[in-house]
């Protein structure tokens, strides 16, 4: 393992959480003995071109500080290489790190973590999701979720989490479910009217929601949540569940498993790990041991 490390940094994550955690864990990685060199980008674009660069020169590892949003790009460059991922979550979600356990709101606590698995060789490989030429970690939803996050996108007040807030109360007033087609693993197509469509390779999304709460990271497959055809009632209802992922018990909920999934629905877009994917038809593989963990 050489001892040169990279550092990814997203700067704005969590209203400049991520800045200010890449100091404390660059001291802990150093204080481990490793040289640690940080890569931050102008934007996004450029900071993929950096990241990939460093990955191409032989770096040991990539540590990710920031939100999903940074993990999201890390693993953009990582999927199907040997360079192993290191997560110090400092974002406004950080689902990937909630779904695996990781440090999350501890900076110096992720990079010791990060180190000791290093020099320990502690690395566990993990599944990705594959879809539309992106490799996403958590979940890919369609259907009510995406609405919000579309309607959220394009708000420019409130910030934060009232924004999102507000786009699920202004989205439940025009809520109807939507016509979806699903299909699992090459079987037959599912017709169905449903409120919104998971597919989970972790746990969570939105910041602690467990929509796929029995996923598993390693298992070589997806949970597919499917939440059916509720009425606006039955929906505020379902919906505090989500954060418990006591929702999977209930009556309109059914959750499948599968290893390729295709999602069909008219005006509906895609997003996974946060990020939009765009407009469905969409399919989405599940890739067995694509990324390495620190763990």
């Amino acid at each position: 393992m050489t001892a040169e490390i990279t550092l990814f940094v997203n700067p704005t994550a969590g209203r400049g959480r991520g800045a200010n955690a890449a100091r404390p864990a660059a001291s802990a990685l150093r204080a481990a003995g490793f040289c640690v060199r940080t890569v931050v980008g102008t934007d996004a674009s450029d900071a993929l071109d950096r990241l990939r660069a460093a990955v191409r020169g032989g770096t040991g590892a990539v540590i990710a500080v920031g939100g999903d949003g940074v993990v999201s790009l890390a693993l953009q460059a990582l999927a199907g290489t040997l360079v192993p991922l290191g997560v110090v979550a400092a974002g406004t979600g950080n689902d990937f790190a909630r779904s695996l356990g990781l440090p999350v709101g501890d900076p110096a606590g992720a990079g010791r973590l990060a180190a000791e698995a290093l020099k320990e060789s502690r690395i566990r490989e993990i599944d990705l999701g594959r879809a539309a030429g992106s490799w996403y970690g958590t979940v890919l939803c369609s259907g009510f979720d995406s609405r919000v996050n579309d309607r959220g996108n394009r708000m420019r007040l409130p910030l934060g989490r009232f924004k999102y807030d507000l786009a699920i109360a202004l989205e439940l007033a025009a809520f109807r479910p939507f016509p979806y087609r699903i299909t699992l693993d090459d079987g037959p197509v599912i017709e169905t009217e449903a409120t919104l469509v998971a597919v989970g390779n972790g746990t969570s999304y939105g910041g602690g929601m467990r929509i796929c709460a029995d996923a598993l990271p390693d298992d070589g497959l997806f949970d597919v949540t499917v939440v059916g055809d509720c009425g606006r009632g039955t929906l505020l209802t379902v919906f505090p569940q989500v954060y418990k992922g006591t929702h999977l018990s209930h009556p309109k909920v059914t959750v499948h498993r599968a290893a390729k999934v295709t999602l069909e629905a008219p005006d509906l877009t895609a997003y996974a790990d946060g990020e939009p994917l765009g407009a469905l038809p969409v399919t989405a593989e599940c890739v067995p041991g694509a990324v390495r963990l620190l763990t």
